[in-house]
């Protein structure tokens, strides 16, 4: 079921298979807007609810849009939050209007409704907008699961509403998504995608997965909601980053991907290769004068060597963190990439049988 598409937007189009890294704070850790072209990146994912506690939402817009304010002009999908409410927040409390939390940065107190998370996303321009949910964690009964999304189809009703009344008053129309939940029940997975349908979503999202759950049930959950989606959608499958999960994935028809792994790793030194990862903090390092990865023509890979990267993150130095999560986002841009043309060729499945041979996990 892998497949080539295009998504179109007000800032550019986008060839998917398609991975966004994360810009949590309007930024993709360590990486400027030129690194990011440099690697090819085609957009990024930003976080409404840390945007609203800093700098602050009016402030973006004063600055003229979330683009302008970062000084990155590609496609930009900005998520609810929903998930960091839940995960980060302390003292939540949900009601059907909404949800109230405490900062995790000041602990001041916040009520937001759904209604006020679109407005917001307007507010910065967002290419690509995404309604307040509620993600649970696995495992989580079936009853749990149900009120929950009985909670999230009522927030996305409401957040319909509100997409259709600002987008009335903007000249440049904004993607919607609807996010599927349901956690691993496919009873409820069904519901949502009804639900969604039911109100108007033309494209979607899968939340809910990379939660703690078994790749194997994470994966028939993909291929359950796939199974139920028009053919014509976008399916975009939510913080789910891995290479192995990305081609699971793509095989079974998603179309896009978001994911802070390969920063987040790239901090602590843990490079993505096509041999698995690598590790360079590790002393066998200490001498090596190759470069990273010797399959690689990033500037990293052109540039230094294993010893030199392992000496920077072992001393804490800041370009270590930068090269090695440059290296990463670069790898996995030409990996996409790579996927891609495999899927034009009609070998996706020889792609995905061979990395997979070579790939050895650590």
């Amino acid at each position: 079921m892998a497949r080539l598409g295009k998504l179109t937007t007000s800032s550019g189009e986008v060839l998917t298979p398609a991975f966004f890294p994360v810009a949590t704070q309007a930024t993709v850790k360590a990486l400027s807007p030129q690194d990011l072209e440099e690697c090819r990146i085609q957009g990024i994912l930003c976080n409404i609810y840390h945007l609203y506690l800093r700098p602050g939402i009016d402030t973006i817009e004063k600055l003229g849009s979330l683009h302008r304010f970062m000084g990155y002009f590609r496609p930009i999908i900005t998520d609810s939050g929903g998930y960091q409410i839940f995960s980060l927040s302390s003292l939540k409390r949900v009601k059907k209007e909404g949800v109230e939390f405490s900062s995790h940065i000041d602990g001041s107190r916040h009520f937001l409704t759904p209604s006020q998370i679109i407005e917001m996303q307007f507010k910065v321009s967002s290419d690509v907008l995404l309604p307040l949910d509620e993600c649970l964690k696995f495992p989580v009964s079936f009853s749990q699961a149900e009120d929950s999304l009985r909670l999230t189809t009522l927030w996305a009703e409401k957040s319909k509403q509100t997409f259709l009344n600002c987008q009335e008053k903007v000249k440049i129309k904004p993607l919607f998504l609807g996010i599927i939940q349901g956690s691993v029940y496919p009873e409820l997975r069904k519901r949502a995608i009804e639900a969604l349908i039911k109100l108007g979503f033309k494209d979607f999202a899968l939340g809910g997965l990379s939660v703690g759950e078994p790749p194997d049930l994470r994966y028939n959950i993909v291929h359950l909601v796939i199974g139920n989606l028009p053919t014509s959608s976008l399916r975009y499958l939510m913080g789910v980053g891995t290479p192995q999960d990305i081609l699971e994935a793509i095989e079974r028809g998603i179309d896009l991907f978001d994911c802070v792994i390969p920063t987040r790793l790239g901090r602590t030194g843990t490079a993505f290769t096509d041999r698995g990862k690598l590790v360079i903090r590790n002393a066998k390092f200490s001498k090596d004068e190759s470069p990273l990865d010797e399959e690689c023509r990033c500037f990293v890979c052109r540039s230094f060597s294993r010893a030199y990267l392992r000496h920077l993150i072992n001393a804490k130095e800041i370009l270590g963190v930068r090269a090695i999560s440059y290296h990463n986002i670069w790898w996995f841009a030409k990996f996409l990439d790579r996927i891609r043309k495999a899927i034009k060729e009609d070998r996706f499945l020889e792609f995905k049988k061979e990395f997979l041979r070579r790939y050895v996990e650590v």
